[in-house]
């Protein structure tokens, strides 16, 4: 597969310090770079995905009418969780 590369990035120096003082061993700039831009399109990705799940369920709900009272999610969340936290309490042993 070929390779692009990206335009050049201008930063202030202090952010290129700390960069460099981040790096693993063995790791290089351009490594960290690459790594850093994959997890934040990820990451973007990720935020789009939730924001049109949002989206599709707004829509669906205003033209089912049929909501649900952030008491009630509040409730099944809380529930939820303390579920959980009794699950892994007793997992520990």
């Amino acid at each position: 597969m070929k390779t692009a590369t990206l335009p050049a990035l201008r930063v202030r120096p202090e952010l290129r310090e700390a960069a460099e003082k981040a790096l693993r061993p063995e790791e290089t700039l351009s490594a960290l770079m690459e790594a850093s831009l994959e997890s934040y399109i990820a990451h973007r990705q990720a935020d789009d995905e939730f924001i049109a799940r949002g989206l599709l369920s707004a829509r669906k709900a205003r033209a089912s009418g049929r909501y649900v009272s952030a008491d009630s999610v509040m409730k099944e969340l809380t529930a939820n969780l303390t579920k959980a936290k009794k699950l892994r309490a007793s997992s520990r042993g």
